[in-house]
């Protein structure tokens, strides 16, 4: 059966409009799969998920089982948890600490470093036949440790992770950085994992800055469960960005974020308000942050994601997600819940709490998602429903090019970050290069035709 290689009259950006196929065809699934999981740069999982020699954590990378781990002399890597000599699962925990990873069905033995080390009967069946070297386990091609976040690519030929990132990084690392404004500092105090009936698309666009559906938050926010909720200040957070100019960036790599800028006088607004103690801790952070940064601590983040299938929140709640695919229709989604590692025992407990309120598979936010996107995933299966395109028509050239943040930026809710992540997936499914991917003229082809 011949691969599919319509993706230009699929996903049409110029008029606004894409094609329901992309989110339910099991053959666009597959070369998903082939195209864009074996060369992006993809979210693997933190260091402090794995702090001490021999601690390892199993993840994935597109369908793959991946092992995270850090050898005896504390080097991080990255593995495919499949054994080279019959390609059962070399570790079935999904974290702990080992000095060897042993195949359960044929007992080969490999270091915390990837190398062969015990084959049964070796001299007897293998003596000057079996290289260990070539039969390591399979490591990524790339690894980056970025502010403790761990990310890789198969594709040895991919840029580095920071250019990779593009002008992205400055929003990411809102999520990654200290609260007080020192770089990096994070680490991950809890995991949801669950899966869902959606295509991992829809999660991902939804995190790119999808401001146009809140609406149907509306029951949670007439409740109020943020960290002042208790004190009488309704909706899903506190609004630390009240008087903020909202951004809406869509990036050439395929990234788009949602964020925003503080006036000039940047002052404090109350938060976390339902403890006292925490507030004066928070309040602490916004001033040495303030003083550390100037004029950048202006810059707040709210969501994004980058592309292809990772996802942020920036403050409340604070986080990482990636969105595995399963199937054209099934997505297993996971968070990384993120705090500053020298935040009071109280503040990380506090936060623990907000963010199971807010996220994941209970949390009241993260279900009026999930409805949204498993309903969207169901009702574009029917043959009728896929003769119709899904429109993108949103602020259709409501941006601007020569911001100083990069990208196309706009200042109204718009669906302009869609459009540039499906353009860049366009790309990705059409085998472009690594200039077209990182957003070369020729990458950008839909847009000036």
């Amino acid at each position: 059966m011949p691969l599919r290689n319509d993706f230009d009259q699929l996903v049409d950006v110029k008029g606004g409009f894409i094609s329901r196929e992309i989110f339910v065809d099991a053959d666009i699934y597959r070369q998903e799969l082939d195209k864009i999981f074996t060369r992006a740069w993809l979210l693997v999982g933190h260091e402090s998920l794995v702090p001490n020699p021999g601690d390892f954590y199993t993840s994935r990378m597109g369908e793959e089982s991946v092992i995270l781990c850090r050898d005896k002399k504390g080097e991080i890597h990255v593995f495919l948890n499949s054994c080279r000599h019959r390609g059962m699962k070399v570790c079935r925990y999904e974290q702990g600490n080992t000095s060897l990873f042993t195949c359960p069905y044929h007992s080969w033995t490999y270091t915390t470093d990837g190398k062969l080390q015990g084959v049964p009967l070796h001299r007897t069946l293998y003596d000057g036949v079996l290289d260990r070297e070539a039969n390591s386990l399979v490591s990524v091609a790339k690894l980056c440790n970025y502010k403790g976040s761990i990310w890789a690519t198969w594709d040895k030929d991919a840029p580095d992770f920071i250019t990779y990132l593009g002008d992205a990084k400055i929003h990411l690392d809102q999520a990654l950085d200290s609260r007080d404004g020192r770089e990096g500092g994070s680490e991950v105090i809890g995991v949801h994992k669950w899966v869902f009936p959606a295509n991992w698309k829809f999660a991902a666009e939804n995190f790119l800055g999808d401001t146009y559906h809140n609406p149907s938050h509306r029951s949670v926010d007439l409740i109020g469960i943020g960290p002042s909720a208790a004190a009488g200040k309704k909706g899903r957070r506190d609004d630390e960005l009240e008087k903020a100019q909202h951004v809406w960036i869509s990036f050439p790599e395929g990234h788009g974020v949602h964020s925003a800028i503080q006036p000039e006088a940047n002052e404090y607004i109350e938060s976390f308000l339902d403890n006292p103690i925490l507030e004066k801790y928070f309040r602490h952070c916004f001033e040495e942050r303030k003083r550390r940064l100037g004029e950048g601590a202006r810059l707040l983040p709210f969501v994004g994601t980058i592309f292809p299938n990772t996802s942020y929140h920036g403050r409340q709640p604070r986080g990482l997600c990636a969105w595995h695919p399963h199937s054209p229709t099934s997505t297993e989604g996971w968070r990384f819940f993120l705090v500053d590692k020298d935040a009071p025992k109280e503040a990380k407990e506090y936060l623990r709490r907000y963010y199971m309120r807010y996220s994941g598979p209970a949390g009241m936010t993260e279900q009026d998602d999930m409805e949204n996107w498993l309903y969207a995933t169901a009702a574009s299966t029917g043959t009728v429903a896929r003769r119709y395109p899904f429109n993108y028509q949103q602020s259709m050239g409501a941006y601007v090019t020569d911001h100083p943040l990069g990208g196309d930026v706009s200042t109204q809710v718009t669906e302009q970050i869609a459009r540039g992540f499906y353009r860049r997936w366009t790309t990705y499914m059409q085998g472009g290069d690594w200039h077209e991917l990182l957003g070369s003229p020729a990458g950008n082809r839909q847009a000036a035709e």
